[in-house]
């Protein structure tokens, strides 16, 4: 399987069959620092219905679209929709969101969206034995680098892709320095894309950077 990060929270899964993209977001909703460019998939996953999330007509090929908590099985692909939460009010602030535990070419992937609080026991139950973790950092609207670093110490993953984070500024500091001293780990030069199979899934845990190929 060959994992590419777009940007903010959207990868191409690419298998042997099947190409799956998460979380399409519009250009207006980053302000055209990230594009989509054109990506076609067999099957589309939005973990909640926002511009930065949602944007599944911009998505060749005619996919089939899974927009919340279920089961699902198409073309060989097993995907678990898990309910959760936007913030860590129970959605009284920004709404529900949707994890997705995705079975594709003997590996497990989870997308956290934008998810908003650490995981609860029900929802830890659907997550065991995920072999590669793409986790929300940044911390505006959804979790920070702290509550990132605890829900990999709950996951215990093989692999960590961070996402859905922004370069420092002038007003503050990078999400990813906090998220590397919160995990221990120098900061890391980024990848292209991840390349990994069943007999090539690390046994112990790494933490992986992305570069987005959709920034401009």
């Amino acid at each position: 399987m060959e994992i590419t990060w777009i940007g903010h929270a959207c990868f191409q899964l690419r298998g042997k069959n099947v190409t799956l993209v998460t979380d399409p977001f519009s250009v207006q909703s980053h302000g055209g620092f990230l594009r989509l460019g054109k990506l076609n998939a067999s099957i589309v996953t939005s973990s909640h219905d926002h511009p930065g999330h949602n944007n599944a007509s911009a998505i060749g090929g005619n996919p089939y679209v899974v927009r919340g908590p279920g089961e699902y099985e198409i073309s060989d692909v097993l995907i678990t929709g898990i309910a959760s939460y936007h913030d860590d009010k129970r959605g009284q602030q920004h709404g529900r969101n949707t994890i997705y535990v995705i079975h594709m070419d003997e590996i497990i992937i989870c997308h956290l969206g934008d998810l908003g609080h650490t995981l609860q026991e029900e929802q830890l139950e659907e997550v065991a034995d995920v072999d590669v973790l793409l986790i929300p950092i940044g911390g505006q609207h959804s979790i920070h680098a702290a509550q990132s670093a605890e829900i990999i110490s709950q996951i215990e993953p093989h692999v960590v892709i961070p996402m859905h984070y922004q370069p420092a500024t002038s007003e503050g500091q990078d999400p990813l320095d906090k998220f590397c001293r919160e995990m221990g780990v120098e900061l890391l030069r980024s990848q292209p894309k991840l390349v990994v199979t069943r007999s090539t899934v690390p046994t112990e845990m790494q933490v992986l950077l992305l570069t987005p190929r959709g920034q401009v």
